[in-house]
């Protein structure tokens, strides 16, 4: 998929510009799935939890759920809006300080102890790859551009940190035995990585 194309059948066939793909994991019914392997999942952008709703979005699913008529469903954006969105997210300011810091953020997931955090180092099998520092520049540029602004800055870093990182962080047995999570690597990361 990384080279727009897909093979069935020994057919090839070029994917739609934007192609997207959304996976959805329910915690409780696992049975018969298994995990992606880690060089897989890592291709994925982000990784985003969904807790149960509050008491009103709740009320609101139950009402809508309730309608005699199902509402039609609009478009918002078509593809090309989606691709000149990109194309926006592109131009935004990443300074080369904030790009440092992504790297060390990154970094400090590999080499916990490196980073001061020694406590995790041998709670962390394998850190973020390379990919996460990518991922992470581009969603933080993506945060600004939706907030309104044309640079990027260290608060858009951290707000995407943990749905950037979350399963790209592998745990030792010990790590997880102790009940420690990737979020919380991610968390005391943040905590300790200067902010330029």
């Amino acid at each position: 998929m990384a080279e727009g194309k897909v093979t069935i059948g020994g057919e090839t066939f070029d994917l739609p510009r934007p192609f997207l793909v959304l996976a959805t994991q329910n915690p409780i019914e696992q049975e018969g799935t298994y995990p992606l392997p880690e060089a897989m999942a890592d291709r994925f952008l982000l990784h985003l939890t969904l807790g149960y709703p509050g008491a009103g979005e709740e009320a609101e699913i139950v009402r809508r759920a309730c309608l005699e008529e199902e509402p039609e469903p609009r478009a918002v954006l078509d593809g090309a809006g989606v691709l000149a969105l990109s194309r926006l997210c592109g131009r935004v300011r990443l300074d080369a300080l904030l790009t440092e810091y992504i790297v060390a953020v990154v970094a400090a997931t590999r080499d916990p102890a490196g980073a001061g955090l020694a406590a995790f180092a041998d709670k962390v099998a394998y850190g973020a790859s390379p990919r996460a520092s990518i991922a992470l520049a581009r969603t933080a540029r993506a945060l600004a551009l939706l907030s309104g602004r044309d640079f990027a800055g260290p608060a858009d870093v951290k707000a995407m940190a943990a749905d950037v990182m979350r399963h790209r962080i592998l745990l030792t047995y010990e790590g997880l035995a102790e009940g420690l999570t990737p979020d919380a690597v991610i968390a005391a990361v943040l905590n300790t990585v200067p902010v330029p």
